[in-house]
């Protein structure tokens, strides 16, 4: 009986650790995959560099859209061309999640 029980707690917390590695990690700099999350964002709809939620509470980045100089993580300006990395909104399995900020952006949850 304990072993089975010892087997159910592992695979429990196996299934969640698999669940929960769906996030890529930003490192508290603001990189994630390599590459700095500030500056020109172009949205696509396929094929884009991270997918991305929006949500209301506890966000991985704190998002302040700017209309130039966006250089610090979390600051984005949208663009059509010549964009710094591409982004997805998906409402399931993001990369990362974020907040719209109209005060300081900043990276809220990173790599420990």
């Amino acid at each position: 009986m304990k072993k089975v029980l010892f087997l159910l707690v592992s695979l429990s917390i196996l299934l969640m650790s698999m669940r929960s590695s769906g996030h890529e990690c930003i490192t508290k700099d603001g990189y994630c995959k390599g590459k700095l999350l500030a500056g020109r964002v172009k949205v696509v709809e396929y094929n884009a560099d991270f997918k991305v939620k929006v949500v209301d509470s506890y966000p991985d980045l704190l998002v302040k859209v700017k209309e130039y100089y966006a250089k610090s993580p979390g600051e984005w300006t949208f663009v059509e061309n010549n964009s710094d990395f591409t982004i997805q909104f998906v409402d399931s399995y993001p990369d990362f999640t974020i907040k719209y900020t109209d005060s300081y952006p900043k990276v809220e949850r990173y790599c420990r």
